[in-house]
């Protein structure tokens, strides 16, 4: 959809409040509304207001996909926010093109972002036509198995090691009136639970023939086929979940009502702020235990152009803050993701973040769906997971539909 539909669509309908008068007060709008995410959110909120600014939460409750139209809609509109956060990749591509969008090429240059922000990639997606337009705050990896240590106890069986040990296991969890799998109802969880399987069980190579290379043989193949099985299996083994947010799976697992859950790193902030252990109470299993690949997805501001020049001011103050090193430690300890600086120390990370950080380390990282797909195609793989893991369509019929998504993408 053209910022100009999208545009005329929200804003019959959704508007938000200015920030208040202080010159120095910068909205910023964000998704995180989560125990855990409140928790991280607060560190930059501490860290902003510590330069003599003035951090104006503006958390809008639900997904990104939820967000994402009323952030737009505002910029557009007219009414735009001191900084926004979106995905790592494509979200912003059109409002950067109708010049909505501040350059921050001068902030990077000053700071020296491209010799301390790794991967590289992740300034290079937020690179258009050489100018830098957004500033990376952490990286996010959907590649993660959660498993509760309670669950597996109660149903007398091992922790599982691999997916096919985890599916192997459902029939002892579910005998023992736990669900194997937490999804919730929400359909960016189904399609991302969808590409973790395809990354993790079909390997590095299947991936990127898919989302980079767009190879139609391999789409139609069986090894496309054989993710689709497993997602069949992730369909039967989630049934009975009933919830619609992710942090309400996840909760699922951390109070033993469920085996498992698929979910990304973020994930993490909501076992620490219950109070768990990692190795103790549940078990991380990065690339489902199988290929341990991660995509270098994550969170990013943007800063909408401001004609107030104090506001200008704090937006490039946010932005020099968000890279501090103190900052990069806080937030991303307490969101569970890894820093997007490769100089600073985490000696405080947990097993989990340490898993994460050995393999990127080692370089097995590859570009998220979010870099390689436009927003519009993300939106269609969406629907169709989100009806596949509510309906009784086959694995086949699914496969073919996915075929024809990813042959329109640009």
């Amino acid at each position: 959809m053209t910022l100009r539909i999208l545009a005329a669509v929200m804003a019959a309908s959704v508007a938000l409040p200015l920030a208040s008068a202080r010159a120095t007060d910068l909205e910023v709008t964000h998704w995180w509304t989560s125990g855990g995410e409140a928790a991280a959110v607060a560190e930059l909120a501490k860290a902003f207001d510590a330069t003599g600014n003035k951090w104006i939460d503006g958390a809008i409750a639900g997904s990104g996909g939820t967000a994402r139209p009323i952030m737009v809609s505002r910029i557009t509109g007219g009414d735009p926010m001191g900084a926004t956060q979106f995905n790592h990749g494509r979200q912003a591509e059109e409002l950067v093109q109708a010049g909505l969008m501040r350059d921050l090429s001068d902030v990077a240059e000053k700071e020296k972002w491209k010799d301390i922000i790794r991967p590289a990639s992740l300034l290079d997606s937020c690179t258009i036509d050489g100018k830098i337009y957004c500033a990376p705050v952490n990286i996010h990896s959907w590649q993660w198995l959660w498993l509760s240590a309670d669950a597996f106890k109660k149903a007398g069986v091992g922790m599982p090691k691999n997916w096919n040990e985890f599916v192997a296991a459902a029939p002892a969890l579910e005998k023992a009136g736990i669900v194997p799998l937490a999804l919730g109802g929400q359909a960016w969880q189904s399609a991302g639970l969808f590409d973790v399987l395809l990354i993790s069980l079909g390997g590095k190579d299947l991936y990127e023939k898919v989302y980079a290379q767009k190879d139609a043989d391999a789409i139609s193949g069986p090894e496309m086929a054989a993710v689709f099985k497993a997602a069949d299996d992730a369909r039967r083994m989630s049934k009975g979940t009933n919830v619609q947010d992710w942090n309400q799976a996840t909760n699922m697992v951390i109070t033993g009502k469920a085996g498992g859950q698929v979910m990304g790193d973020w994930a993490q902030g909501e076992f620490a702020l219950a109070g768990k252990k990692a190795g103790t109470d549940y078990a991380c299993l990065p690339g489902l235990g199988v290929n341990e690949y991660i995509t270098t997805g994550g969170d990013a501001f943007y800063f909408p152009l401001l004609k107030d020049e104090a506001k200008s001011k704090a937006q490039a103050a946010l932005a020099s803050t968000l890279l501090n090193p103190a900052t990069q430690v806080a937030f991303n300890l307490k969101k569970g993701s890894l820093p997007v600086r490769g100089d600073v120390d985490l000696a405080a990370a947990n097993d989990c973040m340490k898993k994460g950080l050995d393999i990127l380390a080692k370089g097995n990282v590859l570009k998220s769906t979010d870099e390689l797909m436009s927003a519009d195609i993300q939106k269609q793989k969406e629907d169709l997971f989100a009806e596949f893991f509510s309906s009784s369509m086959s694995a086949a019929d699914a496969q073919k539909r996915f075929a024809k998504i990813i042959a329109s993408a640009d």
